[in-house]
């Protein structure tokens, strides 16, 4: 047994450790590089079971997975995709809208598989241990559920795409979702010809990465300097 004098007693093997920062840092929202190769449903059921396993305020698991390979509905799809697109396109200013219109945002026809994750709000309620004071903690727990998943098939090497350009009354209707059953998020799945060492849109310039120092406060909000914290402070700033 390892001694808590030098390692915490439950810290992962170093191995397993960097698996878990690499599926982390190499993790990337996939839109264009999608092989046409099927998901052996192995591994399907794998990434699966680890997004059911993400933690849930009050244990509800309130999600649920609609799995989609059927071409009709695909095209149905990126049809309400497109029109949305097209609409989203009118919130920017030149130059802006030009860049906007030529990214690649989506690979709903190109990825073997897609998948809705909704939310029932209902499940194991009407009280539910830890969501009486903030209701929205059912949307946060599929937001974890989502992102078990996109660590699960990064580490099983497939790439995953959140379209969000998408108007849940039209979801609803092409997937058959109940109106009281919340879709939260729309995903692509499939192997992919490579994972890019930068996210698109920073490669593309469109938003740069914000250095972790900016988005760190001690003890209040907009607090940047604290005596409590100055072995924080410095290795903050001397982060990349």
């Amino acid at each position: 047994m390892r001694s808590p004098n030098k390692e915490p007693l439950h810290e992962f093997p170093a191995a397993e450790k960097k698996g878990l920062y690499d599926a982390i840092y190499k993790r990337r929202d996939v839109r264009s590089q999608f092989k046409s190769d099927p998901i052996p449903e192995e591994v399907l059921c794998r990434i699966l079971d680890a997004a059911h396993h993400a933690p849930s305020v009050g244990y509800m698991q309130p999600w649920n997975f609609i799995l989609v390979k059927d071409v009709e509905t695909r095209k149905r799809v990126r049809k309400s995709f497109e029109d949305e697109k097209g609409r989203a396109a009118a919130s920017f200013t030149e130059p802006k809208r030009s860049q906007y219109v030529k990214f690649k945002l989506e690979g709903i026809l190109e990825a073997p598989v897609n998948l809705c994750i909704t939310c029932d709000s209902s499940r194991f309620g009407p009280a539910v241990i830890g969501r009486s004071s903030i209701l929205e903690t059912d949307v946060y727990s599929v937001c974890c559920c989502i992102q078990n998943l996109w660590l699960a098939a990064r580490a099983e090497g497939l790439g995953m795409g959140w379209v969000s350009i998408l108007r849940n009354e039209e979801l609803r209707g092409i997937l058959n979702i109940p109106q009281d059953i919340l879709p939260v998020a729309y995903l692509c799945l499939g192997y992919v010809k490579d994972f890019p060492d930068t996210p698109d849109l920073e490669k593309a310039g469109w938003l740069p990465r914000v250095p972790l120092q900016e988005m760190v406060y001690f003890e209040k909000w907009k607090n940047r300097k604290d005596s409590g914290w100055k072995s924080m402070e410095k290795m903050l700033q001397n982060h990349k």
